[in-house]
C-alpha cells in the first residue's frame, strides 16, 4: 500500500536551498534541530536503492544511496550513525524506508533488495520496515523494456515526509565526489551535523586506467560498458560519466592537485541556504 501511494506521487523538483544532496556510496545523517539542512535527497538510482533510516524518538535521519558494493558493512555504518544521535533506550523506534531498483535483466536490483533485508535482519536492534518500494514494486514496463518508476527520493528531516524527487543541483564538488565512487570508494559520511558542515575528502586515487580510451568512445559504448542497466538510465547519464572521466584525467594525482594539505573541502550553508566553501584560515 505504501509503495503504491509513493509511486502515485509525481516527482517534486527540490531546489538547493536547505538541501543536502547525497551521491552514490555516500551517506548523511542529521536531526530536526539542524539549522542548515532540512532535506536529504538522492536520485539517479536505477539498480541502486536509496535507504532512509530514522529514529522516531530523536528524529535522527540518515539517507544513503547503496549500490551493493558492501551492503552489510554499509548497513552497520548507517545504524551506528543514527544511534549516535539517539537515546535508543528511551522513547521511539528505528524505522527504515527502502526505495529503488526495478526488474532489470541482470537481477541486480533483486540481489540488492535481498542483501539489504538480510543486513537489517542481522542487526541486534529492532528495525521496523515502513516503506518497501523496491525492485518489482518500483517497476514499469514500456515496449517490453523495464524501468524504475521512482529514480530519486527526498526526506524532510523536520516532518519525516518522504517523497519522489529530482534535484537540479547535485553539488558542491559533484565531479570530485563521482570520481571518488568511480575509483572504488567505500561508503563515506559527508556531513557533520554538529557543526552543520559538509566535508568532502580528502580523497586519493591512482590514475584512472585507460581514461583516454573511455573518453574517445561514443555515447552508446559508454552507456553499454559503464552502466548496470543501459536501457533504463536517465538521459544525463553519459554526460555525467564523461564529465567524471574528464575530471579524473585532469586530476590523476589528487594528493597534488586537490588535497595537497590532506584536509577536506568544507562547506557551510550561507544566508540564502546554499553551500559555500569555508576556508580553513578562517577557522
Amino acid at each position: 500500500e505504501k509503495a503504491k501511494l509513493l509511486r502515485s506521487q509525481p516527482a517534486q523538483i527540490v531546489e538547493p536551498k536547505g538541501l543536502l544532496y547525497v551521491q552514490q556510496r555516500e551517506f548523511a545523517v542529521t536531526t530536526p534541530k539542524d539549522g542548515s539542512v532540512s532535506i536529504l535527497g538522492s536520485d539517479d538510482a536505477t539498480t541502486c536503492h536509496i535507504v532512509v533510516l530514522r529514529h522516531t524518538g530523536s528524529g535522527a535521519t540518515c539517507l544513503t544511496h547503496c549500490d551493493g558494493s558492501d551492503t552489510e558493512a554499509e548497513v552497520s555504518l548507517i545504524m551506528s550513525s543514527v544511534k549516535s544521535f539517539s537515546n535508543t533506550t528511551g522513547y521511539g523506534r528505528l524505522e527504515v524506508h527502502l526505495v529503488g531498483g526495478f526488474n532489470d535483466d541482470r537481477q541486480l536490483s533483486q540481489k540488492l533488495t535481498n542483501q539489504l533485508l538480510r543486513a537489517f535482519d542481522l542487526q541486534p536492534d529492532d528495525v521496523h520496515l515502513v516503506t518497501f518500494c523496491v525492485t518489482e514494486l518500483n517497476d514499469r514496463e514500456e515496449k517490453d523494456i523495464h524501468f524504475p518508476i521512482i529514480y530519486g527520493i527526498a526526506v524532510n528531516v523536520k516532518t519525516a515526509e518522504i517523497f519522489p524527487a529530482t534535484f537540479p543541483e547535485k553539488g558542491p564538488d559533484e565531479d570530485l565526489r563521482s570520481a571518488h565512487v568511480l575509483t572504488g570508494a567505500t561508503l563515506t559520511n559527508i556531513y557533520d551535523a554538529k557543526m552543520e558542515q559538509l566535508h568532502i575528502g580528502p580523497y586519493f586515487w591512482r590514475p584512472f586506467p585507460h581514461v583516454d580510451f573511455w573518453l574517445e568512445q561514443d555515447d552508446e559504448q559508454i552507456l553499454q560498458s559503464l552502466s548496470t542497466s543501459p536501457l533504463a538510465e536517465p538521459p544525463h547519464f553519459v554526460s555525467h560519466i564523461r564529465s567524471t572521466l574528464t575530471f579524473l584525467k585532469e586530476h590523476p594525482f589528487p594528493s597534488r592537485s586537490l588535497f595537497p594539505d590532506r584536509k577536506p573541502r568544507i562547506y557551510k550553508k550561507n544566508e540564502e541556504g546554499l553551500w559555500e566553501q569555508v576556508y580553513s584560515d578562517k577557522i
